[in-house]
């Protein structure tokens, strides 16, 4: 299915990157997207990774027993 590029920046950054990269219009919008979605998923799985160390981190801290209630809050307002 064809759509059309309205707007005349996009339609001038993809002829810039088409004539770069040597490629027709068509496979030049096919490559950036694929790029893009590339370059989003990599920034996705990053971002778990670090999620997931630094769960992991807090894993292995040892429980102390104690309970943050209401009362433990309060104390940290206390002067």
């Amino acid at each position: 299915m064809a759509f059309h590029i309205r707007d005349p920046e996009t339609d001038a950054l993809v002829r810039q990157l088409a004539e770069k990269t040597r490629l027709g219009i068509t496979e030049t919008v096919k490559l950036a997207a694929a790029e893009a979605l590339a370059a989003r998923e990599k920034a996705r799985e990053e971002k778990l990774a670090n999620m997931r160390a630094i769960s992991d981190r807090m894993a292995r801290v040892p429980r102390t027993g104690l309970k943050a209630d209401k009362a433990f809050f309060d104390s940290l307002n206390d002067d």
